[in-house]
């Protein structure tokens, strides 16, 4: 059984750091493609960012490019959400998610892509 855990959230001013790690069991990132994704109250869960198995391959929306870098660990099964220069507009719970094949369908922006989703973590920036 696959299963995800979000860990690393938290409230932060405008223009702070925070790092987001999202720890797997039951299956490897290392054959995986990994997103993260975020929703804001009253909106639609939407991608942020998603490695491909290698972790040569990566994708983000635009308004997280440059601010925002995803990287993994194969030894620990992890992957890292870095995030920098944090805005209000980043304000949401954050979701790691999990496709278990190798494929990187639509640059792997597509919830449908996943199978497997953690639990999500709170993620607070204040002006």
């Amino acid at each position: 059984q696959v299963q995800l855990a979000e860990s690393g959230g938290g409230l932060v001013q405008a223009g702070g750091s925070l790092r987001l790690s999202c720890v797997a069991s039951g299956r490897s990132v290392g054959s995986s493609v990994v997103g993260w994704f975020r929703q804001a109250p009253g909106k639609e869960r939407e991608f942020v960012g998603a490695i491909n198995w290698s972790g040569k391959i990566t994708n983000y929306r635009d308004s997280v490019k440059g601010r925002f870098t995803i990287s993994k660990d194969n030894t620990v099964n992890t992957v890292y959400l870095q995030m920098s220069n944090l805005k209000p507009d980043d304000t949401a719970v954050y979701y790691c998610a999990l496709d278990p094949t190798f494929a990187w369908t639509g640059a792997a922006e597509g919830r449908r892509n996943y199978n497997y989703w953690g639990q999500g973590t709170q993620v607070t920036v204040s002006a």
